[in-house]
């Protein structure tokens, strides 16, 4: 169960920072991985804290760190599930200056969506003109994805809800309504083929991918982990795309407006369990962000 424990403010080790956390997104796998249902994938016990995004204020250096000082803005990642905290310790090589123009709210929503759809479209690899299908496309991963997509001039084909199929005309995406008949829908929409898919909520479209047509080396799932191993479909996300380059890219874009951040809501921390249930209902458009 969720709650808010005090603790002591960390002190940073050699190579790490202490961040005042200004915004923390919060993630289906967070849900998941509480509920045991990774544990093959990523283990946990209990008590154990959470959250991977972060963005804030560096308040205290270790020893070894050059690359940042007390004052600058950051945003990045932790792999020891702490970030939806006032503060956290982070080793310097997991950060990046976070953009004046950024806000908070998206600084701290980059990293787990915005890197695993990094990751996810390197792996399809879309050539100019080919045709990518997403689902959830207007979720975390999925609104991201459908973006940096089209930047390599692929054609997108984004399945969602009627209710988000406006956000996705808006960003030259092909909405798809999921639900019975799927698959006739997405050939109609898609007459000379998918070329590649990018799945962000389970197993069934993978199985949709395969019925397609799609080659198995061009599905890239971020949740379907097994059945992926079975048909040889790629797994590639946030492990493989949290790289500080990537980072420094999507931020840019983000700060520039060329990538939008939707945020679907924002929480005090305190009520980071309402944040939660919002969050397994399905259907947000974009994020739902803590601020400690």
């Amino acid at each position: 169960m969720l709650h808010i424990a005090e603790l002591e403010v960390p002190q940073p080790g050699p190579g790490e920072v202490l961040v005042e956390v200004r915004a923390a997104s919060i993630n289906p796998g967070e849900a998941s991985i509480r509920k045991g249902l990774l544990h093959e994938r990523w283990p946990t016990t209990f008590p154990s804290g959470e959250g991977t995004d972060l963005a804030g204020v560096v308040t205290t250096v270790g020893d070894g760190v050059s690359e940042f000082a007390m004052g600058d803005e950051v945003l990045g990642w932790s792999w020891n599930r702490s970030s939806h905290a006032e503060f956290v310790t982070v080793p310097a090589g997991q950060l990046v200056a976070k953009p004046a123009a950024l806000s908070w709210e998206a600084a701290g929503s980059l990293n787990v969506a915005g890197s695993t759809a990094w990751a996810a479209v390197e792996a399809v690899d879309p050539k100019p003109g080919e045709t990518v299908a997403v689902s959830a496309a207007a979720g975390g991963v999925g609104s991201f994805a459908v973006q940096l997509l089209r930047f390599r001039d692929a054609k997108v084909i984004g399945i969602a809800s009627r209710a988000n199929h406006a956000w996705l005309l808006d960003h030259g995406v092909t909405p798809v309504a999921y639900g019975d008949g799927l698959e006739a829908r997405v050939r109609a929409a898609a007459p000379d083929g998918v070329d590649g898919f990018i799945d962000t909520h389970g197993p069934e479209y993978v199985e949709l991918a395969i019925a397609l047509g799609v080659a198995p080396q061009r599905i890239d799932t971020v949740t379907a982990f097994e059945l992926a191993a079975e048909v040889g479909a790629k797994t590639e996300g946030s492990v493989v795309g949290s790289t500080p380059a990537a980072m420094t890219a999507l931020a840019e874009l983000a700060a520039t407006g060329r990538l939008e951040v939707p945020i679907a809501a924002t929480y005090p921390l305190e009520r980071v369990r309402d944040a939660f249930a919002e969050l397994e209902q399905g259907h947000t458009r974009g994020k739902i962000v803590l601020i400690p």
